[in-house]
């Protein structure tokens, strides 16, 4: 009977599109979403499982085509100039501007850090550093339209489709949540969204009205977004106090360490046994993960990333992310001490 109802739908769906869609077509863009029989079929599972209206969800994929600019960035690089190399990367977020920026945040929103440090138990520093990783302080949030994104991910990126028709599915259940035209939301490339550039199902799941004002408001509300990015790293397991990453020096062949993830599964007594060397003398049985960050035509740095690492890498899931975030806390904390020191 199911099969039945969605195969009805469905064709009730492709009669509505001709009084949707203009004759002469998109012939740039190609065809709109709402062409696409997997996005018809998308558009009848959100109607049967949360209530959308058919006509109304076809209309908005009506509006949106194909990405080629999505579906170019979200592609690993091809080119060898491209290729990692955590120096260039570090450059982008560890630098004069974005440290700067970092002290002002600090300076005009050092009650809500504080208040997120004290409920949370993620540093000040660490929600600084992210949000300025992320949007330099909310200054570039994304000029793509998130649904149009999301769609291009979704059903036109088959490597990880199935992870982005999740994200579609939690972005217009937001969107419906806070009375938003999805139309209207602008994120990054890859549907991120607002000041510390959280993804659908994060901001559902993880954000907070940190303000007070009965809503969560990611783009608008430094505060909702202080206090959500303390959240999500709360909730990944961030351990308060604990430590993030120390240098390391690696004897012998490092690649089976490597391979093993950045995960922390092992020792630091156990990675001492296998010739990683480090200051990480606090407790030989914290567990820790062997970081390589490599730049072409240059030695590899190797460091010990802790459990607290591995947190940062929810939000990212790449050591270069995390250790930017990590070096920018280390140099935010460091500049800001000084001031008060000075002053005092």
């Amino acid at each position: 009977m199911k099969r039945t109802l969605t195969g009805l739908l469905c064709a009730l769906l492709t009669g509505l599109l001709t009084t949707l869609l203009p004759v002469s077509g998109h012939a740039q863009q190609g065809p709109p979403f709402s062409e696409q029989a997997e996005v018809q079929a998308f558009i009848v599972t959100m109607h049967e499982q949360h209530g959308f209206d058919i006509s109304h969800l076809t209309s908005q994929f009506a509006a949106i085509h194909s990405n080629a600019t999505v579906l170019r960035l979200i592609r690993p690089p091809a080119s060898p100039s491209k290729q990692r190399s955590w120096q260039r990367y570090r450059a982008r977020f560890v630098n004069g501007r974005r440290e700067a920026a970092g002290q002002r945040f600090w300076d005009e929103n050092g009650a809500l850090l504080q208040r997120a440090e004290a409920i949370y138990g993620v540093p000040a520093e660490i929600i600084v550093a992210i949000i300025g990783v992320e949007t330099e302080y909310g200054q570039n949030t994304g000029n793509f339209g998130v649904l149009e994104a999301l769609a291009s991910l979704a059903f036109d990126y088959p490597p990880r489709a199935e992870f982005f028709r999740g994200e579609l599915e939690q972005f217009l259940l937001l969107a419906r949540e806070n009375g938003v035209d999805p139309l209207s939301i602008q994120g990054s490339y890859a549907g991120a969204m607002g000041i510390p550039q959280f993804m659908p199902s994060s901001q559902r799941r993880y954000a907070v009205d940190f303000d007070g004002d009965n809503r969560v408001d990611l783009r608008n509300s430094t505060a909702d977004a202080i206090g959500s990015v303390a959240r999500y790293l709360q909730q990944y397991g961030w351990q308060k106090g604990a430590p993030v990453a120390v240098p390391a020096r690696v004897n012998g062949d490092p690649a089976a360490l490597i391979a093993a993830g950045i995960k922390p599964v092992l020792t630091v007594k156990e990675l001492l046994a296998r010739g990683v060397f480090s200051a990480a003398d606090d407790d030989p049985q914290r567990a820790a993960a062997l970081i390589d960050l490599e730049t072409p035509g240059q030695a590899t740095e190797y460091w010990l990333g802790f459990d607290n690492f591995y947190v940062i890498t929810r939000y990212n899931r790449s050591s270069f992310y995390a250790m930017s975030v990590f070096q920018l806390a280390e140099v935010l904390r460091e500049v800001r001490n000084n001031r008060l020191a000075a002053t005092r």
